[in-house]
């Protein structure tokens, strides 16, 4: 046998070994979590055949790392993890030609984690800005969506008489009358009582341009740790417009992304806190969880920011239930009724935000609120005051240009003028109670039962539990065809050697 015969059959047999050790690695991933992922709305597709939310170019597998890395975050030609150079990683944090350890997380996305389905997740995926405490409130929030009631005439919640199209009003005798207001919807209600005072429109549908901040930041705050760095993602940093100036790669303390988030209604912040939850698709799909949780079942959220998006829509009626669930909680409105704060871009440069919402400094009482627009939606506003123990909400939508906050005004106004005098059209309806979880949700386990099996392990994108059966005896047989052929290379060396 030839030198040049011998070679090639010892390459052969070491390629063969290489690619047996990454099928037995590939085969471990269970089949339930290689299905095909949700496409998150606006997700953009950077350089080199990357996939939405993925790191720098290259063929990166969705929230993977650099160039060529496979199911990880290692550099080039890393396999299953952050490997440097030819190592053949396996998911975690190997060096150059080593087999990598435990779990790794991906560059350039936030924190990396199963994508769930923007409809309904099965589970929350962990995330590193999320406490276990935190994930597991995450997980009962979908699980709540996905088995809740919804009614069925969501226009008639809070009332039959909110189900009205036009100017919905009962004035009392000698009181001012409700000014006019031309937006197309609007809500005014007491934030403490639950009573609607007037209305316009309350359950139509329309677009909620930056008000729908509002319920990213009240789906949110509960579940991400303020002090957690979160990693600015392809997909924030190329929002538009972007606001904050968020760069690609950088690092960013969550309660840095609520300032600017409601300071500032920063989009690029925005995507980059509901990514923070493990993926976009599943912070939208908290949002959406949340909207039923309060019973704002004319909410369709398909992004975290706002901006116009085929199938989103809000209505004044539901941006008052998201309001009022603001007001109880003080880390948002800590946030929502700062009137300045710093915003650290890069190590070497901070910007100072000015908080947009005038309601804070031009009106008695403005405690907080947002204000929204995109050219589809027109001026949108939400407004809280409180003036003499009372508080109240005025949430508008679709109205004219830069005019927004001086209609809620006008509307708060006549609120705290009538408020205790009108007869209210409807109420406030507070949130769904959340069911007792189940003896499987909770790990309950008796004398003699086995107790709540360990969490998964999370690497890179993908969620594992355990080889299957079938698949593990697969992944045996090629180990033990890679052991065999190398067996017979070293046979054959010797022999040539002797002879």
């Amino acid at each position: 046998m030839t030198e040049r015969i011998r070679m090639a059959l010892f390459r052969g047999g070491a390629l063969l070994a290489a690619c047996s050790v990454a099928g037995a690695v590939s085969l471990s991933v269970p089949a339930q979590a290689r299905q095909a992922r949700v496409a998150s709305p606006a997700a953009g597709r950077p350089t080199g055949g990357g996939l939405p939310e993925t790191g720098a170019a290259g063929g990166g597998l969705p929230e993977t790392g650099a160039a060529g890395g496979l199911l990880g975050t290692g550099a080039a030609g890393g396999l299953l993890g952050t490997g440097a150079a030819s190592g053949i990683g396996l998911p975690g944090t190997g060096a150059a030609s080593g087999i990598g350890a435990a779990t790794g997380t991906g560059a350039g996305t936030g924190t990396s984690a199963v994508r769930a389905s923007a409809s309904s997740p099965a589970t929350a995926p962990a995330s590193s800005a999320e406490s276990a405490q935190q994930q597991a409130a995450a997980a009962k929030l979908l699980q709540q969506a996905d088995a809740g009631p919804k009614p069925a005439s969501p226009d008639t919640v809070g009332g039959a008489q909110l189900a009205g199209r036009g100017v919905i009003v009962t004035e009392p005798a000698g009181a001012a009358r409700l000014p006019s207001v031309p937006a197309s919807a609007y809500v005014l209600a007491d934030a403490g009582t639950g009573r609607v005072l007037a209305a316009k429109d309350p359950h139509g549908q329309l677009r909620p341009a930056s008000t729908l901040k509002l319920l990213t930041a009240i789906t949110l705050i509960p579940l991400l740790n303020p002090d957690a760095m979160v990693t600015a993602s392809w997909q924030a940093t190329n929002v538009t417009p972007n606001v904050a100036g968020l760069v690609r790669g950088q690092q960013y303390k969550v309660s840095d992304l609520f300032n600017a988030l409601l300071l500032i209604s920063a989009n690029d912040a925005a995507i980059a806190l509901a990514q923070a939850t493990g993926s976009l698709s599943t912070g939208i799909a908290l949002m959406n969880a949340e909207a039923h949780h309060l019973q704002a079942y004319d909410v369709m959220a398909a992004d975290p920011n706002g901006l116009d998006a085929p199938g989103q829509h809000v209505s004044a009626y539901d941006l008052a239930l998201i309001a009022r669930q603001a007001l109880a909680m003080p880390a948002f409105m800590r946030y929502d009724g700062a009137r300045l704060a710093t915003f650290p871009v890069t190590a070497h440069k901070s910007e100072t935000l000015y908080n947009q919402n005038e309601l804070l400094t031009k009106y008695p009482g403005g405690i907080g609120g947002k204000v929204g627009w995109t050219n589809a939606a027109g001026a949108t506003y939400v407004g809280m005051a409180r003036r003499n123990g009372v508080t109240l909400i005025v949430t508008l939508l679709h109205c004219p240009a830069l005019a927004e906050v001086t209609y809620a005004k006008i509307l708060l106004n006549w609120g705290f003028a009538v408020d205790g005098k009108v007869k209210p059209i409807g109420a406030l309806v507070p949130p769904l109670t959340s069911p007792a979880p189940s003896a499987k949700q909770s790990g309950q386990a008796g004398a003699g039962k086995a107790g709540p099996s360990p969490p998964p392990v999370i690497s890179g994108t993908i969620t594992t539990t355990k080889i299957p059966g079938g698949l593990a005896v697969a992944s045996i047989a090629l180990i033990l065809s890679a052991a065999a052929a190398a067996i017979v290379l070293i046979l054959l060396r010797r022999r040539s050697a002797s002879g």
